[in-house]
């Protein structure tokens, strides 16, 4: 009776092995100290195979920084925040939430778009990816402040946007407790942006 192929020949096709492979490690040690051929033995591909998919190491790179917003700022920030969150405000407020669990689990690799930003500088292609990523994690913030009703929604999201990356960086430093301390900030940027506390004297109070 045929059992099937054997569980070892089910793996990921190629260029997923590839991608799984960059993203491990681009994501733990940046784009400089990773090298094609790592890439390449440790995926278990032919060099050839790698080149077919993705014609040059920045290609590669590229695709890594579109998995990671798909599976961290959309699939991890984001969703994390809509789910525990019952208003807007309170969805504003997880992503603290979804930022302490992160900075007190063995995953934390710090953010990636800051990482390759300063790693390769803003005038690279994927110094200037980064940037666009960066911008679309504001965007996303911006859409989350005009759904609480907040005045001034492009000031509120740069505001907050310092405050998430601030407190990745001190994460970073071992502050586990830097997503607890941004938050409690968190809460007072958005009292400044409700609209029955603008300030009357027309002060800019972000």
């Amino acid at each position: 009776m045929d059992s099937g192929p054997p569980a070892e020949t089910c793996q990921p096709a190629p260029r997923e092995r590839i991608l799984r492979t960059a993203y491990e490690l681009f994501s733990r040690r940046g784009i400089r100290d990773v090298g094609i051929e790592e890439v390449v033995a440790r995926s278990g591909v032919a060099k050839a195979t790698l080149y077919r998919h993705f014609p040059s190491k920045d290609a590669l790179v590229l695709e890594f920084l579109a998995r990671r917003e798909r599976q961290w700022t959309l699939g991890r920030v984001m969703a994390g925040a809509r789910s525990r969150g019952g208003t807007p405000e309170e969805r504003l407020l997880a992503i603290f939430d979804v930022f302490d669990e992160w900075f007190r689990g063995d995953d934390f690799d710090a953010c990636t778009f800051i990482n390759v930003l300063l790693e390769m500088g803003g005038e690279h292609p994927l110094g200037r990816a980064s940037i666009g990523y960066l911008r679309n994690i504001r965007a996303l913030v911006r859409g989350m402040a005009e759904e609480a009703g907040l005045y001034d929604a492009d000031s509120f999201a740069l505001s907050w946007h310092i405050l998430m990356k601030g407190s990745i960086i001190s994460a970073a430093e071992g502050d586990t407790d830097a997503a607890l301390r941004a938050r409690r900030m968190a809460r007072m940027l958005i009292t400044q942006h409700r609209p029955d506390d603008r300030r009357t004297d027309g002060s800019d109070t972000s």
